[in-house]
C-alpha cells in the first residue's frame, strides 16, 4: 500500500481519537449542567456562561486553523489536526517537527513521501509534549506546594520566581528565532526573516495590548494571539521574498 500523508486510514485514526475527546468534553458539559441544575443555578445564567465560551473558543480555535494550515504541506492535515486538537502548542510542533525534518535533510516546503521520516517526526512531536502528562500528576503538587510556601513568606520573591520561569521558556523560544542571524555575515540574509516575523508580531501583540488597556476593549484579550499569528505571517510572505 502506497504511504500519503492524507491517506484515507490516517484520517479515520485521527478522527477516532478525536471523536474521543470531543465526547469526553460532552460527557463532562452535561455533568456540569446537572450540578447546576442540582444547586439551583439561574438557566439564564447558565446559558449566557455556555453562549460566551462558546464565542470565545473561536479565538484559540483560528490559532489551531492556523498552525494546521503551516504544517499541512510537508506532515498532510491529519497529524497537525491531531497535534494541534487534543494537547499541542503551535509553537513546540513546528520547532519539534523542523527540527525532525533537518535530520533527515528535508525542511516544510516538501512533502513527505517516506513513512519512516513520517513516523519519526510524528514520536518527535508526541513524545516531548506527552512528558507534561507524566510530570503533572508526580510532581505538580509538589512544586504548587512550594510555590504556596514561597508565597506565605515572600510573596514578592514568589512574583520574581514565577516571572523568571516563563522568561526561561520563553528564551528557549527566542533562542529559535535567533539562531540563523549570524548567517548574515555569510551572505546569507533569511536568517533575518524569524527575527523580522517576531518583531511585527511583537508590534502587532502591543497594539492588541493598547486597544485591550486603554481603549477598553477587553475582547482584545482573547484574539490578540490568533491576530498576532495571522498578521505574523502575512508579513511573512513579502519579507520571505525579500529576504529569502
Amino acid at each position: 500500500m502506497e504511504f500519503r500523508v492524507n491517506h484515507p486510514i490516517i484520517f479515520i485514526m485521527v478522527g477516532l481519537i478525536i471523536a474521543a475527546v470531543i465526547a469526553q468534553s460532552i460527557f463532562f458539559l452535561l455533568r456540569a449542567l446537572k450540578r447546576a441544575k442540582a444547586i439551583g443555578m439561574d438557566k439564564e445564567v447558565l446559558k449566557r456562561t455556555m453562549i460566551k465560551s462558546a464565542i470565545f473558543t473561536i479565538a484559540p480555535a483560528i490559532s489551531i486553523v492556523v498552525g494546521v494550515i503551516a504544517l499541512s504541506h510537508s506532515l498532510g492535515i491529519p497529524l497537525p489536526w491531531l497535534r494541534l486538537s487534543v494537547i499541542g502548542s503551535l509553537s513546540y510542533e513546528m520547532i519539534a517537527a523542523e527540527r525532525a525534518l533537518e535530520a533527515f535533510g528535508l525542511n516544510f516546503t516538501e512533502a513527505i513521501t517516506d513513512p519512516q521520516v513520517y513516523v519519526t517526526v510524528v514520536w518527535v512531536m508526541t513524545f516531548g509534549i506527552a512528558a507534561g502528562l507524566i510530570f503533572a500528576p508526580l510532581f505538580g503538587k509538589k512544586i504548587q506546594n512550594g510555590m504556596d510556601k514561597i508565597e506565605k513568606s515572600d510573596k514578592k520573591w514568589r512574583e520574581i520566581f514565577s516571572n523568571a520561569m516563563f522568561l526561561g521558556m520563553i528564551s528557549a523560544f527566542l533562542g529559535f528565532v535567533f539562531c540563523d542571524v549570524a548567517n548574515v555575515f555569510k551572505g546569507d540574509t533569511s536568517g533575518l526573516i524569524p527575527v523580522v516575523v517576531f518583531a511585527f508580531s511583537a508590534v502587532i501583540m502591543a497594539l492588541c495590548g493598547f486597544c485591550s488597556i486603554k481603549l477598553k476593549q477587553r475582547w482584545m484579550n482573547d484574539y490578540a494571539l490568533p491576530i498576532s499569528l495571522i498578521c505574523g505571517m502575512a508579513i511573512a510572505i513579502p519579507v520571505t521574498a525579500w529576504l529569502g
